[in-house]
């Protein structure tokens, strides 16, 4: 009989977040490492995007829309486009802008262009144990 070092409740959450994820691939139509690629791509740039609209309403006090709470007379102010290299290829993204130019992101540097491949282990990681992209923001 084969010792296990994982719990029967560990091997089960394994066996069913396996079968999350490939019902995930599945209604993504992902078929070869291309499109595993893109998704990947895709994923990196929605985690990033999320991150540094958190970053701006924590930065401004207020989240998008919420006008009501709004204490400070910066706002948001549009995105500009930046590319960013990572290891799946260049990816896309929307960086938030604030009026008087004072946002300094802490996710993406102003400057930077390349994905540290730890942070690309740490959204895979995240998304294979089922977590939504909010749920990463929170926990960035």
């Amino acid at each position: 009989m084969p010792k296990y070092k994982d719990s029967p409740e560990v091997r089960a959450a394994k066996k069913e977040r396996k079968e999350k994820l490939r019902e995930f691939l599945s209604l993504l139509d992902v078929e070869d490492m291309s499109d595993l690629r893109s998704v990947f791509k895709e994923m990196v740039g929605e985690v990033l995007e999320n991150g540094l609209e958190a970053e701006l309403d924590d930065e401004l006090g207020y989240s998008k829309y919420d006008y009501r709470n709004k204490d400070t007379e910066n706002s948001r102010n549009g995105y500009s486009r930046k590319t960013m290299k990572t290891s799946a290829g260049e990816v896309e993204i929307a960086v938030p802008r604030d009026r008087n130019g004072e946002f300094e992101p802490r996710l993406v540097k102003k400057n930077e262009t390349t994905l540290s491949g730890d942070i690309e282990e740490k959204i895979i990681s995240m998304y294979a144990k089922g977590m939504t992209t909010n749920d990463i923001i929170r926990t960035h």
